[in-house]
């Protein structure tokens, strides 16, 4: 396995894992709209996408970050908002070699602090990103979105 960093040669492959991703968080399958959005993402070079590639070329999952920033410290973030792995390829190191490029990825880039959202029903997710020295931090704040 290599991770590397995802091109327009891997849309297609990065979107069937993103649907795949989608679905796990309860969306309904929209391979089109995966593409479309993946595509956007790389061709427009809005996030960055490590993907975790087999010997044969076969993708086994996908990590995405976006650039952002923290006013209040005045430090530069990357928010890490999706990582996925394929259900024959998890418990084989794949999502912790993934983790671990998004962070060096963050370090190298200049980022203070690598930020992320997890469902509390994502046990798993939740070992990995403890295990990684993750910390729970937003106790003291509420999250709110708006749909204009």
């Amino acid at each position: 396995m290599r991770i590397i960093r995802a091109t327009e040669q891997h849309v297609d492959a990065v979107a069937h894992l993103f649907d795949l991703y989608r679905q796990f968080y309860e969306c309904e399958p929209d391979l089109g709209l995966a593409r479309e959005f993946i595509g956007a993402r790389i061709e427009g070079a809005e996030s960055i996408i490590f993907v975790a590639e087999k010997n044969d070329q076969q993708l086994q999952g996908f990590v995405q970050l976006y650039p952002s920033f923290c006013s209040v410290e005045a430090i530069k973030i990357q928010i890490l908002y999706d990582l996925y792995v394929e259900a024959e390829s998890r418990k084989q190191g794949v999502a912790e070699a993934l983790m671990r490029r998004a962070s060096a990825y963050a370090k190298e880039t200049g980022a203070a602090r690598v930020d992320l959202l997890t469902a509390k029903t994502n046990q798993a997710g939740q070992h990995l990103y403890e295990k990684l020295g993750y910390k729970i931090v937003n106790q003291d704040f509420h999250a709110y979105s708006l749909y204009p």
